[in-house]
């Protein structure tokens, strides 16, 4: 006789300060996976709009707010714009490694590097290393950390440039976390390639999508998510593909120069959260 399957018991965490939206708070349902089911599990609840944070899976369940809006990228279909074509170009000397998801000390201190650059006073900053472990090593799912270094000189692994935390589901790769050097001089869009690499592989292995997790119109630093197209939102009706002239308004307010979006010559709709940083 076969074990029954255990249906997950789900809580609601209290309302907080929103992250993204000022004047906003939020609030997150989430349950536990654990067990021989996990992978099966996260990756059903990952189709609804569930992002995971080690052992735990979340979306948000805000009282006022609808903003967060999960959206993946439909990787067979992806064809790099311009920009994006520059970054493979840059960066297509990189050796990238998949590896099994154990945190080092490399990856580490390359993750303070982006914090401190890119999100100052943010929450991440104040991990420690055995935070990090916990980021990376506590997972019940299929999961590793794709490394990217530039060339070694003989046996000598290269410089380590970026990392990304990666879960392996049944229809795509979900980035859980990517971290990478903000500063390197001679390395533009390291960022983007991260993901670039992941659609390449998820279409390599016939994989349909690569999850990004939660967009949020109204937050500035989520912006970078709607430049890759095709891109599929979550809604009340299940997944639909972006309207293409939809997609073009937010690429091209996302990279218009900030001077312009202060002045409010391309204003943003009307609030959408973002990720929530495995506390993402």
């Amino acid at each position: 006789m076969t074990a029954p399957i255990r249906f997950p018991r789900f809580f609601v965490t209290s309302p907080a300060p929103c992250p993204y939206l000022p004047g906003k708070s939020e609030r997150k349902v989430f349950t536990e996976l654990r067990g021989a089911n996990a992978d099966e599990l996260n990756e059903a609840l990952g189709r609804i709009g569930f992002r995971r944070s080690q052992t735990v899976a979340y979306r948000p369940s805000c009282l006022d707010c609808q903003a967060c809006v999960s959206v993946r990228v439909v990787a067979s279909e992806f064809k790099p714009s311009k920009t994006q074509r520059r970054a493979l170009k840059a960066n297509d000397d990189l050796v990238s490694v998949e590896c099994r998801p154990w945190a080092t000390d490399e990856q580490f201190q390359l993750l303070q590097k982006y914090l401190a650059s890119r999100h100052p006073g943010g929450g991440m900053t104040q991990m420690e290393d055995t935070d990090f472990a916990d980021m990376v090593e506590h997972t019940p799912v299929s999961s590793y950390v794709v490394e990217y270094r530039e060339p070694g000189i003989g046996a000598e692994p290269g410089r380590l440039v970026g990392a990304c935390l990666t879960d392996f589901q049944g229809d795509g790769l979900s980035m859980i976390y990517s971290f990478y050097d903000p500063e390197h001089e001679d390395r533009a869009g390291l960022g983007n390639y991260i993901i670039l690499d992941h659609i390449r592989r998820a279409a390599e292995r016939g994989l349909p999508y690569v999850y990004l997790g939660y967009w949020v119109e109204g937050a500035e630093r989520m912006q970078y998510k709607v430049r890759y197209r095709p891109l599929e939102k979550l809604g009340r009706a299940g997944w639909e593909r972006m309207a293409d002239d939809e997609q073009r308004r937010l690429i091209a307010a996302a990279t218009a120069p900030r001077s312009r979006k202060r002045d409010g010559a391309l204003p943003a709709k009307d609030g959408n959260p973002a990720e929530y940083k495995l506390a993402d």
